[in-house]
């Protein structure tokens, strides 16, 4: 049974190795990437849509309220995880309004986006770390589609106030493809309400792809077929948006953490509801872990993870996985061979460095690791206990748990962030058996 010590400073967790092997069942909230791209399509459809599986944590909830600033009704329906959304088909409030992303990048970049189909002006800003985050790509092309963009402080930054309507006339939009997908996505969603469509030509090769294939299937459960995405093009028909009766599935993002710890400590773990069909190419990791030496099973009741011999090191891009680069680098010391992450230098301009911030982290802990222009090289080793600082991220936050659960000694500074996508993930560390 595993289980966490409370020191007195709030900002500390110290985590308890697991004695045995696990045999776990842990249930995953809903996923927020999906949760957040369902919520937008709902607020822009023309009548209200019920949404399943809409789990708690700070992006959603500043989703939620952003789309009741701008107008959109939105009610908890009375069933655990559910919302009711009166969907305005783009019609916005007007402004001046401030619309308050906490710490939410995801939240931030979509509704920018979403803010410059009304008149506004509609104010975007979030807590300081979030201010630091890179915008530039997405307020460069709204202004090319005739919004008014205007910085608080420095442009391509947070506080930003943004304004339309847009003046799409010619229906395109030149955005580099080898940065965020939030970006592409959050001009995909506005697109089906532009008179012509839209069409996004990518200046630069396209990473994160599997993110914008999770947006055109939602955007098709909401009545809006037909979205291409391609290496050099995203095309976006117009129409509508419909509202709809939609349920979220489980986090893949979040299923990789208890998942990832059947691999560290041994034994099985099994999250119900990640299938064969899930849309998040992050339900991939599973097999990534059985490439690994893991056992994998995935099927229509949910994928589980068995480990019970060696884990062997591996050589992976994991551009298409790039969220997930923390969780597969708490395993990888416990290979027998070394490991080696490509194709993910962009992740630098995450909620943290997740290169530089994680790889310093990992060697305080004794980890041999070593940062790339791209990417990670992690050798084998035995890590030791140490006091790990999370730098405003949730997923190294998550991840660093995992390396406690196998190591004695292991304190997570500033837990209380992994509220931004699970606020029971500390409760399920506990629970693991």
């Amino acid at each position: 049974m595993s289980g966490l010590d409370h020191p007195d400073a709030a900002d500390v967790r110290r985590v308890t190795p697991v004695l045995g092997p696990l045999s776990a069942v842990v249930h995953v909230p809903g996923s927020k990437s999906v949760a957040n791209r369902a919520l937008v399509c709902a607020a822009l459809a023309d009548g209200t849509s019920e949404l399943d599986g809409v789990a708690p944590g700070d992006d959603t909830a500043a989703m939620l309220d952003c789309l009741g600033l701008m107008g959109i009704a939105v009610r908890a329906t009375g069933r655990l995880d559910s919302v009711s959304v009166d969907g305005t088909a783009a019609r916005l409030s007007s402004g001046p309004r401030t619309l308050p992303t906490r710490l939410a990048g995801t939240t931030s970049r979509f509704v920018t986006a979403v803010a410059a189909l009304g008149a506004g002006p509609f104010t975007i800003d979030g807590l300081p770390p979030l201010r630091s985050r890179p915008m530039t790509p997405l307020h460069d092309a709204l202004v090319s589609l005739g919004a008014r963009v205007t910085p608080g402080e420095r442009w391509g930054h947070l506080p930003v106030t943004v304004a339309g309507p847009l003046d799409a006339s010619s229906g395109r939009v030149s955005i580099r493809g080898d940065v965020s997908s939030q970006y592409i996505t959050a001009l995909m969603m506005i697109g089906p309400c532009l008179p012509h469509g839209l069409r996004i030509e990518l200046t630069t090769p396209l990473v994160s792809r599997s993110y914008l294939g999770i947006t055109a299937a939602v955007m098709a459960s909401f009545g809006v077929e037909g979205v291409e995405v391609s290496d050099e093009i995203v095309s976006v028909p117009a129409g509508s948006y419909r509202p709809a009766h939609y349920i979220v599935e489980p986090d893949a993002s979040s299923a990789s953490y208890p998942l990832a710890a059947a691999a560290v400590v041994g034994g099985t773990v099994h999250v119900p509801g990640l299938t064969s069909t899930s849309l998040q190419g992050d339900a991939r990791f599973a097999h990534v872990l059985g490439d690994m030496g893991c056992d994998v099973a995935v099927n229509h009741r949910g994928t589980t993870v068995t480990r019970e011999g060696p884990l062997r090191g591996i050589d992976i891009d994991m551009v298409d996985l790039s969220d997930l680069v923390p969780t597969l680098a708490v395993v990888a010391p416990f290979a027998h061979t070394p490991t080696t992450i490509r194709g993910v230098g962009f992740i630098r301009g995450k909620e943290s460095d997740r290169l530089g911030d994680l790889c310093r982290e990992l060697r305080a802990a004794g980890v041999r690791a070593t940062e790339t222009d791209d990417g990670l090289v992690i050798q084998p080793g035995h890590p030791h206990g140490a006091r790990l600082g999370t730098h405003h991220d949730h997923r190294l936050a998550m991840s660093f748990a995992l390396l406690g659960l196998a190591v004695d000694g292991i304190e997570v500074d500033d837990p209380g962030v992994v509220t931004k996508s699970w606020p029971d993930y500390w409760q399920m560390v506990e629970d693991l058996e």
